[in-house]
């Protein structure tokens, strides 16, 4: 990475984006920070005096500010309010009335902050951007193409975000930069205190940055934007005898167990939601298991094509089961698992992998059981 090239920095104001610009800025490159200023959250404290997730307000361009003026490179910051509510805060709560349960972060790296990045590179002549996550960029020969650019995960197999980037094209991946791709999260850390870096002791954050933090902080979040839309219904149990009720099907995701206002006596899990009749299905754990699962908005890397077989990641923190993927034609494809897996959920995306090299993904449209998969096993 030598040479004073000029590369543009994400600069989220928490350490790792902090220790990649310290890092570039050793390797030689001309850095310049950017934040995109994503949300604004009101003044009143999360439940139980906790702060919110990072990444998208004022205190953060002021940490990514100071940060940049420690190490001596120009800071900007760019309003993108508006473009975020749109294509990720206003989804998020149009998923979880519709009964699913979305994957944000995959949105808003794909719609708002990588596009916004390299759209700001090119006005700042920076020819590569460069960002804190945790992932890599390889060359892979591939029949006699060499040198195929692939997303790979990162060295910390803990905290690898190539999952949230599964959608990045070619184009992006030429002038990507993952300056801690090989490192791990207590390497990380432990560099920002020797560098002293500003924030250097921040906090980890595990929550969505534009909710925060509490035990019901989604679900509120959905309801004091969706005024009328929130409604409320039955809770059945298997066989759809009506054991409670509920204030609105966004309160649930697929595979919940606590927090279902119920008890009948056996663990039960929730199994089925129903927007259409607002209602919520119970059920035993062992209904939970998928055999399979469409996908809608299917993006594969460059050199890929269906079928294939792949290691298929369901969520994020799922280490991912082998599986066959087969295109069904319009940005759809079915993956056909080798055993069932649980609490396949529509809404989250599903990323294909070839070891640690991402395939592709798509958006989970619906999960199959054996009796959906009897006809599509029969397909030639």
């Amino acid at each position: 990475m030598a040479g004073r090239e000029r590369i543009l920095v994400a600069m989220s104001g928490g350490v790792d984006s902090s220790v990649a610009a310290a890092r570039l800025l050793d390797a030689g490159y001309d850095v310049v920070g950017v934040t995109l200023h994503l949300w604004d959250y009101d003044d009143s404290p999360s439940p139980g005096g906790k702060s919110h997730g990072r990444c998208c307000a004022p205190e953060d361009q002021y940490d990514a500010r100071r940060v940049a003026d420690a190490l001596g490179f120009p800071h900007f910051t760019f309003d993108r309010r508006a473009l975020f509510a749109a294509t990720v805060v206003e989804p998020f709560v149009d998923a979880y009335l519709s009964g699913e349960t979305p994957s944000p972060c995959t949105a808003c790296n794909r719609g708002v902050k990588l596009g916004e990045l390299f759209a700001l590179a090119d006005r700042l002549g920076a020819a590569k951007v460069a960002t804190g996550h945790y992932a890599r960029v390889v060359a892979r020969v591939e029949g006699e193409t060499d040198g195929v650019l692939r997303l790979a995960m990162g060295a910390d197999v803990s905290k690898d975000q190539s999952y949230f980037l599964y959608a990045s094209p070619r184009a992006w991946l030429e002038r990507l930069v993952f300056p801690l791709g090989e490192s791990t999260k207590g390497e990380v850390r432990a560099e920002a205190v020797t560098r002293r870096l500003p924030g250097a002791g921040k906090g980890e954050s595990q929550e969505l940055c534009f909710v925060g933090a509490g035990a019901h902080a989604y679900a509120d979040f959905v309801a004091e934007r969706a005024a009328a839309r929130v409604r409320p219904g039955p809770i059945v149990d298997e066989a759809g005898r009506v054991v409670g009720t509920h204030e609105g099907v966004h309160r649930f995701t697929i595979g919940q167990r606590k927090g279902l206002g119920v008890a009948l006596g056996s663990p039960a899990f929730v199994t089925r939601i129903d927007p259409e009749l607002a209602t919520v299905h119970l059920g035993r754990e062992e209904a939970l298991q998928a055999q399979g699962a469409t996908l809608s908005d299917v993006v594969l890397a460059e050199g890929v094509s269906l079928p294939t077989r792949a290691r298929v990641r369901v969520r994020y923190r799922h280490e991912g089961d082998g599986a066959l993927v087969r295109d069904e034609g319009g940005g759809r494809a079915v993956v056909l698992f080798d055993h069932p897996v649980r609490a396949v959920t529509r809404g989250q995306i599903a990323v294909l992998y070839d070891g640690d090299c991402v395939l592709g993904g798509g958006r989970i449209a619906a999960a199959l059981d054996e009796g959906d998969l009897t006809a599509r096993r029969a397909l030639p």
